[in-house]
């Protein structure tokens, strides 16, 4: 096979993408970013009213957008919006499992309900999506592309009362290396973005908990969510045709001290 000099491309026209967490914060930017590279985008979140909006906008640009909602909590509304997007754009090629909830409290101080909920919407979910994506792509012959959302804790926990978080980011790196291996034979890539600290609603809630954090840093800055936008087209793309099991790394550095 001959390929083009340079071999990368952003462009996904034709793929259909489905984004969890798509009402605020990264998942936003992903659902615009993956728009805005030509993918038509089922945005997937509680609450509908800012999905609508969104939705809105990414029209307003040329784009095709759909409006999902979807409680990652409920195993019911996650097979049912899979289907729902499949029935309004197409069979879905790119699943970004970035659906996410902290925990923000220490281990012994849990209750079990958080706990579930943790499990749930952390770990539950994307597992869920994730195999029920792969099995219509796997019915339809197609090639596919899931990005799971991990986090610079799956490595480095310095015990700020996340421990539970922590460790579900750490199964999605797992889940990303076993189901790249069981699926790869049928051409669908699974690998993992492991953000460090970010500016999103979720991190608002840490910064009013535990201060200025980025004082710590190295470069003593939040990232930007446009700063994750090559990694996630990267992996979302043809681009990566020969990566898969792997998780990036997006931490500016933070995770080095």
């Amino acid at each position: 096979m001959t390929y083009p000099l340079p071999n990368a491309t952003a462009d996904l026209s034709g793929q259909t993408a489905l984004i969890t967490g798509a009402s605020s914060g990264l998942g936003l930017r992903f659902a615009q970013v993956l728009a805005a590279s030509g993918a038509r985008v089922a945005l997937a979140a509680r609450r509908a009213d800012r999905l609508e909006s969104i939705a809105a906008e990414i029209r307003a640009r040329g784009g095709e957008a759909a409006v999902i909602p979807m409680d990652v909590s409920d195993h019911a509304q996650l097979i049912g919006g899979v289907a729902a997007a499949e029935a309004a754009l197409g069979t879905v090629s790119i699943l970004v499992n970035n659906a996410g909830v902290p925990d923000a409290q220490r281990a012994h101080k849990m209750s079990i309900e958080l706990i579930d909920l943790l499990l749930g919407v952390n770990l539950r979910a994307p597992y869920i999506l994730s195999c029920e994506v792969a099995r219509r792509l796997i019915a339809a012959g197609r090639p596919g592309r899931i990005v799971n959302i991990s986090s610079i804790t799956a490595f480095n926990y310095q015990g700020e009362g996340a421990a539970l978080y922590s460790t579900t980011k750490a199964a999605i790196v797992r889940m990303t290396e076993t189901l790249a291996v069981e699926w790869a034979r049928y051409n669908i890539n699974v690998n993992a973005i492991a953000p460090g600290a970010f500016g999103s609603e979720m991190m608002d809630g840490m910064l009013d908990r535990m201060g200025d954090i980025t004082q710590a840093f190295p470069r003593k800055r939040l990232g930007d969510a446009a700063q994750l936008d090559s990694t996630l087209l990267y992996l979302a793309s043809p681009a990566s045709d020969f990566v898969t099991g792997t998780c990036i790394k997006v931490d500016d550095g933070q995770n080095s001290r």
